[in-house]
């Protein structure tokens, strides 16, 4: 009895090794309570880069928004306006802003777009930060840092997902902006390896956002949503419903995928006051979310 006990534990270890099941993990996932309109939606807080992180958290709450997806270097705060927020924040500064969080009722869950070194003792302190602050994954861009990322997003049980910026006319060696691309870096990686779907900045590089969706089912891990005014890389954001981007289509792509991630609104546009369109974009979700019975 005792040799069977001892197999089977051994078995045990084997499995959890090789990262299956997910049962066996406790999988990082996003509260029900920070959904709106079915989506945990909220923002990116380069939204409020003219401002401090204790702004953008209430900035976020402002506008409706029950998530924030934080970048780094942003400002701490009008107190602290010399402290800047990211990876290499004190334990001190994490727990000012975990406090100015729970005041505000705004949860972190994102962080990023943060360069992720090879080095593996680089690496750990962004997947030790995000972990301190209980988020369900980090935003990158670092290919070339894939190995790094997928041992650590099986030892943290992080999401990590790659982000898409606008083609770049003097720059054919930047391929992020293709979903095709990104697909090919993540398809046989780690299920937690995906990515962070920009649709604006494909609206930008004149791809279409709900097709650029379809190309990447089933490995979104977060989004930047985004309405644009028009297509081509001279757009600006406008609120949700008043551009091209059909914001009503990318809504219901997202859910068919049963997607589960933050949808952060980073709003590059009347930087010092733009508070109100992002109030109008959590609205349109809150309104359409709640008009499909999400």
């Amino acid at each position: 009895m005792k040799r069977k006990l001892i197999l089977f534990l051994s078995q045990c270890c084997l499995v959890v090794s090789l990262g299956m099941p997910s049962l066996l993990r406790g999988e990082t996932k996003i509260p029900d309570a920070c959904k709106t309109g079915g989506f945990a939606i909220g923002c990116q807080a380069y939204t409020f880069n003219r401002f401090t992180v204790f702004e953008a958290i209430e900035k976020t709450a402002q506008g409706g928004g029950k998530v924030i997806e934080f970048y780094p270097g942003q400002r701490l705060s009008p107190e602290e306006p010399g402290v800047k927020w990211d990876h290499h924040a004190s334990p001190e500064t994490i727990q000012k802003v975990k406090d100015k969080l729970a005041a505000a009722r705004v949860t972190a869950v994102n962080y990023g777009v943060v360069s992720i070194p090879r080095d593996e003792a680089e690496a750990r302190k962004i997947f030790t930060f995000a972990k301190a602050l209980g988020l369900y994954a980090i935003t990158t861009e670092s290919v070339e840092a894939i190995d790094t990322i997928e041992k650590l997003v099986r030892e943290y049980d992080l999401k990590v997902g790659f982000h898409n910026h606008p083609k770049r006319a003097n720059d054919p060696g930047y391929r992020m902006w293709d979903p095709n691309y990104v697909l090919s870096v993540v398809k046989d990686r780690d299920a937690r390896i995906g990515a962070c779907a920009d649709s604006g900045h494909w609206v930008r590089s004149h791809l279409k956002p709900v097709e650029c969706l379809r190309i990447l089912k089933g490995r979104i891990v977060s989004s930047h949503l985004k309405d644009l005014n028009e297509m081509g890389p001279g757009a600006h954001d406008v609120p949700f419903g008043t551009g091209v981007s059909d914001i009503p289509a990318l809504l219901h792509e997202l859910k068919v995928q049963g997607f589960a991630g933050n949808v952060a609104i980073e709003y590059e546009y009347h930087w010092e006051n733009s508070t109100p369109e992002v109030g109008q974009c959590i609205g349109f979700v809150r309104g359409y979310g709640t008009a499909q019975k999400w």
